[in-house]
């Protein structure tokens, strides 16, 4: 049995349109293997109206444990050099490179501290 979370990553569509759809809260992987190798009508729709520009579910893992979650991106997300579990100690994290300015952002995912690195040239 697969949950109806499990469903939307693997559908890649949000879990709301999941909610929306009927697809219920447990379903066979014999039944996500039947969407996925025929999608219904609304699944094809969702697939054409994507533009790219920002995915529907982002797969984060930690740099330093290898902890992993998959997590709808917010919009004000940069790209992150690496994501690491916020009970992680300063001296854990990869260090910073050379030259680098480091940003910290908090309440990535349900546990990370996104960091991101950039070299000012």
């Amino acid at each position: 049995m697969i949950s109806r979370r499990d469903a939307a990553i693997a559908l890649d569509i949000p879990l709301e349109m999941a909610q929306r759809h009927g697809l219920p809260k447990w379903m066979a992987e014999e039944e996500l293997g039947a969407l996925l190798d025929n999608p219904p009508p609304w699944l094809v729709q969702s697939r054409a109206n994507r533009t790219g520009k920002r995915p529907v579910w982002v797969h984060l893992v930690c740099a330093v444990c290898g902890y992993e979650e998959a997590a709808r991106p917010k919009k004000w997300w940069p790209d992150f050099s690496f994501v690491a579990c916020e009970h992680h100690t300063r001296q854990e994290v990869p260090e910073r490179p050379a030259g680098a300015v480091r940003s910290e952002f908090e309440a990535v995912g349900t546990r990370f501290i996104g960091v991101v690195d950039v070299v000012d040239q």
